[in-house]
């Protein structure tokens, strides 16, 4: 699975102007199972997103997707799951 960071690089007011469209991409990766988790950092300098084991140009691709990519930057790290509390068991392996 992956992490992918994002870091906003404009001021927040930039970052508004594109939520709409940044939500709707969160709602087609979630609906089509890529996404597994996402929130806001706190304080709001940015977000984070858990993605599902994909090939790694396919998460660049969909990353490339977002309107935020106007307003971010993206880190995205790579995750081998080994281990997990009971309630998150099933992310062992993904």
């Amino acid at each position: 699975m992956y992490i992918v960071s994002l870091t906003y690089t404009n001021p927040i007011e930039d970052v508004e102007a594109l939520l709409e469209g940044h939500i709707a991409w969160l709602d087609r990766y979630f609906a089509s199972g890529d996404f597994l988790f996402a929130g806001r950092k706190d304080p709001r300098t940015g977000g984070v997103i858990v993605a599902r084991e994909m090939d790694r140009e396919t998460l660049n691709q969909i990353v490339m997707e977002d309107p935020f990519v106007a307003v971010a930057n993206y880190e995205i790290t790579k995750v081998n799951v080994t281990r997990a509390n009971e309630a998150l068991n099933s992310l062992v392996g993904i």
